[in-house]
C-alpha cells in the first residue's frame, strides 16, 4: 500500500490554452457537419468526438449518410469547459507542502528539455565508446556543457535558445592573417549581447595573439 496525496490547482494560462485548442477542434467539427464528404475516419480525428449521430463505413472510413442529422454535442463541450484550467497531481510525497508539489510539477518540463538539449545539441547519443571510463567521460562532458549552456541562457535572460547560442558560438571563428594577427569575420546580436555581459568586444575584427591570450586568461579568473 502506498499513501497518495492529491493536489488540485487552477491555472489561468492552461484555462486559456484549453479553450483555444477546443475552439479549433469544434470549428473542425462544425465544418464536418456542414461538409461531411470532405472527411473520413482518419481526417475527422478529434472533431468526431464532438458530433452526435456520426457513423463511418467500417471498410472505407467514409462518413455514412444515416438519414439522421449530424449535431454538435454541446453537452460534452459544456462538461469539458467545467474543468478548463484545473490540474490534479497525485504524489506519494505526503510531507511536502502543496506549493512544493506544484512547483516541482511545473519544473518537470525543464528536466525533459535538458535531456532533449543533451541529445540533440550535444550529440550525447549514439555513444561511440564502449569502456565504462570512456562512457562516464562522454556524459560528464555533455552534462558540463549543459551547465555552461544553461548559465549562458540565464545571463542573457533566456532571450536566445541554447541551439541559437551554440550556432552562433560555432561560427565565432578566426582566420590567421600574418605576424600573429587574426581576423574574426563573424558577429551577430547573440555575440553582441554576450560581449556586453562578459566585457568582450566581438565587433572588433582584427586581434593580436597577445590580446586573444589575455581574453582567454581572463575567463579563468
Amino acid at each position: 500500500m502506498v499513501d497518495e496525496k492529491h493536489v488540485v490547482f487552477y491555472s489561468a494560462k492552461y484555462d486559456r490554452r484549453a479553450k483555444a485548442e477546443r475552439a479549433l477542434v469544434v470549428a473542425k467539427a462544425q465544418d464536418l457537419i456542414t461538409s461531411p464528404g470532405k472527411y473520413s475516419r482518419a481526417t475527422a480525428y478529434g472533431a468526431a468526438g464532438y458530433i452526435k449521430n456520426l457513423k463511418f463505413d467500417k471498410k472505407t472510413g467514409e462518413v455514412l449518410d444515416t438519414g439522421t442529422a449530424l449535431l454538435l454535442d454541446m453537452d460534452k463541450i459544456r462538461e469539458e469547459e467545467l474543468y478548463d484550467g484545473f490540474y490534479m497531481i497525485v504524489t506519494s510525497e505526503m510531507d511536502e507542502s502543496d506549493g512544493w508539489v506544484i512547483d516541482s510539477y511545473r519544473g518537470l518540463w525543464r528536466i525533459e528539455d535538458s535531456f532533449r538539449v543533451i541529445k540533440d545539441e550535444f550529440d550525447a547519443r549514439p555513444v561511440f565508446v564502449s569502456t565504462p571510463e570512456h562512457i562516464d567521460a562522454h556524459f560528464l562532458v555533455c552534462f558540463n556543457s549543459l551547465i555552461i549552456a544553461r548559465l549562458l541562457e540565464l545571463t542573457t535572460g533566456r532571450k536566445y535558445s541554447i541551439a541559437k547560442m551554440l550556432e552562433t558560438l560555432g561560427k565565432a571563428e578566426c582566420t590567421y592573417l600574418q605576424l600573429n594577427f587574426y581576423l574574426f569575420d563573424y558577429t551577430d546580436e547573440v555575440l553582441d549581447d554576450l560581449g556586453a555581459i562578459y566585457g568582450i568586444d566581438f565587433s572588433k575584427r582584427v586581434r593580436g595573439l597577445g590580446e586573444i591570450k589575455n581574453i582567454l586568461a581572463s575567463t579563468k579568473k
